[in-house]
C-alpha cells in the first residue's frame, strides 16, 4: 500500500538511510556506486556552509532522499547527489563521467545554471537558465524531476535567507516549479511547494491559518476519526474492503478559497478532504454509489477523472458530499496504484526491472516546449510561453465525435481547434457549440461539444493572437504570419533588384547564368539568394549594398557619376514601399483569374459567394467571368463555356451582398430585435423581407453587406443568440 510522503527537512540523515530508502523498492541498484558518488559530493562540498550554519553536504543528501521518497532510479539519486558540483565546485563533467556514468552526468549538466555570462538583468539569466534546463528536459525527463527536490529542500531551509530573496524566490516557485510539479503529475511535491510559496509570500495569513487550524485541531481529529469509521462500515455492509485517510486540505488550497469567495477562515466550511483506496475501478465506481446513497452528493461537485483522465495521467473520482454534523467534505476515491501516481506522477511509472534508466519517456508537452524553444528568440516571451502553457488544465472539450482534450481555463474554440491540428486552427472560420453557432471568442466551458467550420481559403490573421490563450496556438499564427511577411519581403525585394539591374541593362536571369548573383549574397554576407531579396524588401539592406558586390556593375558604378543619382532614386523607392508596410497595392476586383488581377467579373446573384467560399469561374457567353461558389446548383449550364482558375484577391477589402433567413418565434418587436443586433454589429442592412409562417412562426430575409465569411458566421452566431430564434441559415 502506498503510504503518504513527508519531505521535511532532516539534520541528521546519512548516505546509508538514502541507500536503506532506495533498496526499498530497487534492491538491484548499484549500491558501492552509489557511495562512490556520495563521497564525491562530500569530498567537492568540504569546507562550504549553507546560509543556515549547516555544512553543506546536507543540501544533497536532502535532496537524494527527496528523489528516494519519489522511487527514482540509482542515476536520479545520484545526480542529487551530485547536483551542485559543478556549478559550485571545480568538479568538470567528464569527471562525473568517468567516476559515475555518462548518464549521471548528463542529468547534473542539465541542472547546471549558466553564471559566467552577464545577462541584461537577473530575470533575464534566470529565463535563460530556466530554457536551458527544458532543452535538457526535453531529452531526459528526469532532469525536472532532480530540479524539483532541488527546489523543495532550499524551499525547506528558505528562513535563511533575507525576506526579500525569500519572496522573490517563492514567487518563482510559484510561477515556474508548482506548475512543472502539476503537469508531471507530481501533486505531493506540487502541495507542499505551495504552502512554502504561501508561508514566505503572505506570512501573515500562512500562521493565522496554521494558528486557526491548530485551534480545532482535537475537535477535527475526531471528526475525522468519527467520518472514516462511519465511511468503512458502510462500504464493509456491501462487502467492500479499502483504506480510507482523512486530513484538513493544504493551507494553501484554504487560501484559494478564501481569495475566490471573498470570505474569511470561519466561513469556509469545506476545509475536510478524505480518500478512500479500493482495490480496482469497479470498486471505485461502486464505492461512489455506496457514498452517495449514504450522504447528500452537492449537485455539480462531482468530477470523473478515471473516465476522462487529466493530462499528466491522473485518475480519481471525486466528490463533494454533506457528511456527519451537516459538514462538507470532499472524498476521492481511488485504486492504490492510482494513488501513487497521483502522489509521485512520472516518478510512479519508472520501469526500473527493465532496465528503463535512460529517462528517454518523453511527454507531449516537453516536446511542445522544445519547439517552441526553437522558434521563440527573446527569453522572456519563452517564459510567459512556460507559465501560460504549464498550468493548462481547466476544461474539457468534446469533439463530436467524443474525442475528450484538456484545454486552460478561457480556452476559445480557436483553441480547441489549434489543439486538434495546426491546419484545422489555420482553416478555422467558425464554430459551433452544442450545436450552435458560436464567435470564435466564445469561452468556452467543460463538457462542451465543439466542432470546427473551416474552410481551405482561410488562413490566420493577426487578430487571432488576441482571441486565442494557448502558447500552441499563438506560436503557429506568428509562424504563419512571419512566413507571410518574408513572402512579400522576398517579392518587393525581387522587385527592387530587377529595377536596379535593368537600369545596368542586365536581368536577375543574367547574372544569375553569370554567376555573379551568387558573389552579391555571399558578399554581403547572407546565406542564399532569398535571404538576400528578403533583405532589400524588409530593408535590411539598401539595393546600393548589393549592387555594389556584383563584380560587373562594380565597374560601372565606379565609371558613371550619375549612378548616384539613380541608386538613390532606387534607394529611395526602396524605403519608401519598407514605410508602407510592405502591402500589396489593393486592386479594384474581389477575385483574381489566372492570376490576374485587372479583369472584369460578375458575381453570380444565384449564390451570391463572398470571401471565405470555395469559388469557380466561368467564361459566360456575352458576360465575361461569372464566379459561383463551388457547391452552386442553380447556375445556368447552357450559358457556361469553359472554366477558368480563380481565387479571392487578399486585398480587396470591400463589402459584399449576402442574404440570411431568419426563422423566429411570432413575437412583437422580433424585427426590430434582430435589426438592432446586426446593426450593432457594424453591419448594413441593405433590404428586408417580413413574413408569417404557419404555427406562430415568423420569416424574415435580410440582405447584408460583409467583409468575407467569417464575419457572415459572426453575425449568425449573435442573431441565433437570442432565445426567440429558431434558426439562421444562408439563402
Amino acid at each position: 500500500m502506498f503510504k503518504s510522503l513527508d519531505f521535511s527537512h532532516e539534520r541528521d540523515i546519512t548516505v546509508e538511510d538514502v541507500i536503506r530508502k532506495v533498496q526499498t523498492y530497487y534492491p538491484e541498484a548499484d549500491f558501492d556506486l552509489m557511495r562512490k558518488a556520495f563521497a564525491l559530493a562530500e569530498e567537492s562540498h568540504k569546507g562550504q556552509m549553507r546560509s543556515s550554519g549547516e555544512e553543506y553536504i546536507i543540501h544533497p543528501i536532502n535532496v537524494a532522499m527527496t528523489l528516494a521518497k519519489l522511487r527514482m532510479d540509482a542515476d536520479s539519486i545520484m545526480a542529487g547527489f551530485l547536483h551542485d558540483v559543478v556549478e559550485d565546485c571545480d568538479v568538470l563533467p567528464t569527471d562525473i563521467e568517468k567516476e559515475i556514468n555518462p548518464s549521471v552526468a548528463m542529468i547534473v549538466v542539465g541542472l547546471t545554471k549558466i553564471s559566467k555570462i552577464n545577462f541584461r538583468s537577473k530575470e533575464e539569466g534566470q529565463a535563460e537558465n530556466f530554457r536551458k534546463m527544458i532543452v535538457a528536459m526535453a531529452k531526459d525527463i528526469r532532469v525536472v524531476i532532480v530540479k524539483l527536490a532541488d527546489r523543495m529542500h532550499n524551499m525547506r531551509t528558505l528562513q535563511y535567507v533575507s525576506d526579500a530573496k525569500q519572496k522573490k524566490i517563492a514567487q518563482e516557485t510559484l510561477d515556474i516549479y508548482v506548475p512543472l510539479a502539476s503537469r508531471l503529475g507530481i501533486n505531493s511535491v506540487k502541495s507542499e511547494l505551495e504552502d512554502l510559496c504561501l508561508r514566505f509570500m503572505h506570512p501573515d495569513i500562512y500562521y493565522r491559518l496554521a494558528e486557526k487550524v491548530a485551534m480545532k485541531k482535537s475537535e477535527r481529529d475526531d471528526y475525522i476519526g468519527d467520518t472514516i469509521e462511519i465511511l468503512r462500515e458502510k462500504l464493509l455492509d456491501h462487502g467492500m474492503k479499502s483504506e480510507i485517510k482523512g486530513r484538513p486540505k493544504h493551507f494553501y488550497s484554504i487560501y484559494k478559497k478564501m481569495t475566490a469567495r471573498g470570505v474569511d477562515f470561519e466561513q469556509i466550511h469545506d476545509i475536510l478532504a478524505f480518500r478512500v483506496i479500493v482495490s480496482n475501478i469497479t470498486q471505485c465506481y461502486k464505492t461512489l454509489g455506496i457514498i452517495h446513497s449514504a450522504f447528500t452528493p452537492i449537485p455539480g461537485r462531482f468530477k470523473d477523472y478515471i473516465a476522462i483522465p487529466k493530462v499528466n495521467g491522473y485518475q480519481s473520482l471525486h466528490t463533494m458530499v454533506i457528511g456527519p454534523k451537516a459538514e462538507r467534505i470532499e472524498i476521492q476515491i481511488r485504486t492504490d496504484e492510482m494513488d501513487e501516481v497521483a502522489e509521485t506522477g512520472v516518478a510512479a511509472h519508472w520501469k526500473y526491472k527493465e532496465g528503463i534508466h535512460s529517462g528517454r519517456a518523453k511527454l507531449d508537452w516537453v516536446e511542445q516546449l522544445l519547439e517552441f524553444n526553437q522558434n521563440v528568440t527573446n527569453n522572456s516571451e519563452f517564459m510567459d510561453v512556460v507559465k501560460n502553457d504549464l498550468n493548462v488544465g481547466g476544461v474539457f472539450i468534446f469533439t463530436p465525435r467524443g474525442d475528450v482534450f484538456e484545454l486552460r481555463h478561457g480556452a476559445t474554440p480557436l483553441d480547441f481547434a489549434f489543439a486538434i491540428h495546426s491546419e484545422v486552427g489555420s482553416r478555422c472560420v467558425g464554430a459551433k457549440v452544442n450545436g450552435k453557432m458560436v464567435p470564435l471568442r466564445y469561452t468556452l466551458r467543460s463538457g462542451d461539444t465543439v466542432e470546427v467550420l473551416t474552410s481551405k481559403n482561410q488562413t490566420p490573421s493577426k487578430d487571432w493572437l488576441n482571441i486565442v490563450k494557448s502558447s500552441r496556438a499563438k506560436t503557429k499564427i506568428k509562424q504563419h504570419l512571419l512566413k507571410v511577411e518574408r513572402e512579400n519581403h522576398k517579392e518587393i525585394g525581387k522587385e527592387l533588384l530587377e529595377k536596379a539591374f535593368r537600369k545596368y541593362d542586365t536581368s536577375t536571369k543574367a547574372l544569375e547564368k553569370a554567376g555573379e548573383l551568387d558573389k552579391a549574397y555571399q558578399g554581403s554576407s547572407l546565406s542564399n539568394v532569398d535571404e538576400m531579396f528578403i533583405n532589400v524588401g524588409s530593408g535590411k539592406s539598401t539595393v546600393h549594398q548589393i549592387l555594389k558586390h556584383i563584380p560587373s556593375l562594380k565597374a560601372k558604378l565606379l565609371e558613371e557619376q550619375k549612378s548616384k543619382e539613380e541608386l538613390s532614386d532606387i534607394d529611395q523607392y526602396s524605403q519608401k514601399l519598407s514605410q508602407a508596410a510592405r502591402r500589396k497595392s489593393h486592386k479594384d476586383n474581389a477575385v483574381i483569374v489566372d492570376g490576374l488581377d485587372d479583369i472584369m467579373v460578375r458575381i453570380a446573384r444565384c449564390c451570391n459567394p463572398i470571401p471565405g467560399d470555395p469559388i469557380k469561374g466561368y467564361i459566360t457567353r456575352g458576360r465575361g467571368i461569372t464566379v459561383h461558389t463551388a457547391a452552386c446548383t442553380r447556375m445556368d449550364q447552357g450559358e457556361m463555356g469553359r472554366d477558368v482558375h480563380v481565387e479571392w484577391n487578399p486585398d480587396f477589402n470591400f463589402n459584399h451582398p449576402v442574404n440570411i433567413r431568419v426563422i423566429t418565434h411570432d413575437k412583437p418587436g422580433i424585427l426590430s430585435t434582430i435589426s438592432k443586433t446586426i446593426n450593432n454589429s457594424g453591419v448594413n442592412i441593405r433590404s428586408a423581407l417580413a413574413k408569417s409562417l404557419p404555427d406562430r412562426k415568423g420569416s424574415f430575409i435580410f440582405e447584408i453587406e460583409v467583409k468575407d465569411y467569417s464575419e457572415l458566421l459572426k453575425i449568425c452566431s449573435q442573431v441565433e443568440s437570442h432565445e426567440e430564434v429558431i434558426s439562421v441559415g444562408r439563402v
